[in-house]
């Protein structure tokens, strides 16, 4: 040992590397010594340019210490320091790593993320004990494919780089257990992502993907997916035989449908607004009996199924700024739902104060009209000069409890004249006659001038505005919109 010792202080590099040490105050030599004994460098945030080359060394090096200090005390044995195992080199200006990394052939965790790397050094493929690797947030371009021998790397996080490719041998890194590729430039992702059976976590939102291989389904351990952000406009149908999946993010893509979950029996969250889903069906819900949160908001979906009551565990549900006209009053009988987004819908049959009044007094009210859902028939035959006003289905408790006159989706091409003889002396605060065959006004609708201020007349025939609703002084919403396979489609 001694003849060692000799030896490296002979070296003509090591009063240089000295010389150096001294001149670098962003890493002192109390750190290096404390990092000697517990196997762990913190640097981060100390406005480094560069890697001092003595950290690279610290496992080679003689400590300056062993030149100062003649008799060792037990805490002072230099010989018996601890192999480096973690580094910590964060928050800093480097622009690059040294191939020296090598000199760490113990390291189980690098951090350097949120540097200016623009690549990275093939040595890292040397470190076959790497378990966690952080390069988030720098300026990579690429992987080097040396990257792909680090058989034992659970962790590899490189979010917010500049990443378009990902070499072809990715698959390799088959003990890879998280993968954050999030706010890259990515348009594909390799087929050999099947062999990374072990991931748990994968983040891929904020790319430029238009699609998902199938061949993802492999993953039978993946709990997360994230593909927030990106091009999709159709998801596997083989996404759905991934049996561990819990948490599934699809918003902000471009999908019109969700795709449907036979197997997904763990799933708890799916997250899939911002898309153009116009339809859910059922079928994309009847399997999902361990959800918990359906996120929906942003969407052109026109109706909710009733299936989605089979959702017991539902605790928030957001529809909000759909196309959704009505709600099935079964809806209350999720009795586990904690919260419901419904802004931003043209719903007719709920009054706007009652969606202000907070999720548990809506679902108590849903669940207050089950029975009347259940014992009034849904359908209507047409309106017709053969119908008499007694056929006419007049809801009373619609008129006198929700101030609102609702005859809509009936086909009809006139509004009975029973339906506002029943209004007598109730003040009428909204009108729905949306979803029928009128070609005009109804001219009963003066009678309401006092008290109504939303009405609906949207879907219809109707051409052009009458005078009648000159007279409705209390009107703040008017809805006469065309249906949209109708041609001069226009907004009135």
């Amino acid at each position: 040992m001694a003849a060692a010792r000799r030896g490296r202080a002979a070296d003509p590099r090591a009063g240089f590397r000295r010389a150096a040490e001294e001149q670098s105050p962003a890493v002192p030599q109390g750190l290096i010594r404390a990092a000697r004994k517990s196997g762990q460098l913190n640097l981060a945030g100390r406005g480094l340019g560069e890697v001092p080359q003595h950290v690279w060394r610290i496992n080679l090096d003689t400590p300056e210490e062993a030149h100062q200090n003649l008799s060792f005390g037990a805490a002072d044995r230099w010989w018996e320091q601890t192999d480096l195992t973690k580094l910590i080199l964060a928050s800093n200006q480097l622009q690059c790593l040294s191939e020296d990394v090598r000199l760490l052939p113990a390291l189980t965790h690098l951090d350097v993320h949120d540097n200016q790397l623009t690549s990275l050094p093939s040595a890292l493929g040397q470190l076959e004990n790497l378990q966690k690797l952080d390069v988030s947030h720098n300026k990579l371009k690429s992987i080097p494919e040396e990257l792909m021998q680090l058989s034992h790397l659970k962790s590899l996080l490189l979010q917010h780089n500049e990443l378009s490719h990902l070499p072809d041998g990715f698959g390799q890194l088959v003990s890879l257990e998280e993968l954050d590729l999030s706010n890259n430039h990515l348009t594909d992702i390799p087929t050999s992502f099947a062999l990374l059976i072990n991931l748990v976590r994968l983040n891929l939102a904020s790319n430029q993907l238009k699609s998902l291989p199938a061949d993802i389904s492999a993953m039978k351990r993946l709990r997360q997916l994230d593909c927030t952000k990106n091009y999709l406009e159709t998801v596997p149908s083989e996404l759905a035989s991934m049996a561990s999946l819990e948490q599934l993010y699809l918003r902000k893509n471009k999908l019109r449908s969700l795709p449907e979950f036979p197997s997904c029996k763990l799933l708890k969250e799916l997250h899939a607004g911002e898309n153009q889903i116009e339809i859910l069906n059922a079928e994309s819900l009847k399997h999902l009996n361990s959800l918990s949160v359906l996120e929906l908001r942003d969407n052109k979906i026109k109706s909710v199924p009733d299936e989605i009551t089979l959702l017991q565990k539902l605790e928030r549900l957001d529809l909000a700024n759909n196309d959704i006209s009505r709600l099935p009053y079964t809806l209350g009988n999720l009795s586990q739902l904690k919260f419901l987004a419904l802004e931003g819908n043209p719903l007719r049959t709920i009054r706007r104060d009652l969606l202000q009044k907070g999720t548990q007094e809506l679902l108590k009210y849903l669940r207050s009209r089950i029975q009347d859902d259940v014992t009034s028939p849904s359908e209507e035959p047409p309106v017709t000069a053969m119908t008499l006003p007694s056929e006419s289905r007049i809801n009373m408790h619609a008129i006198t409890t929700l101030k609102l006159l609702e005859y809509s989706e009936k086909q009809a091409a006139a509004i009975p004249d029973d339906m506002f003889n029943a209004v007598g002396s109730n003040p009428v605060t909204s009108v729905n006659f949306s979803k029928n065959q009128l070609t005009a006004i109804p001219p009963r609708i003066v009678e309401l001038k006092d008290s109504v201020c939303d009405v609906s007349l949207g879907f219809n025939k109707i051409s052009s505005v009458s005078l009648e609703l000159c007279t409705l002084h209390k009107l703040t919403h008017l809805d006469i919109r065309r249906a949209p396979c109708q041609r001069n489609d226009q907004h009135i």
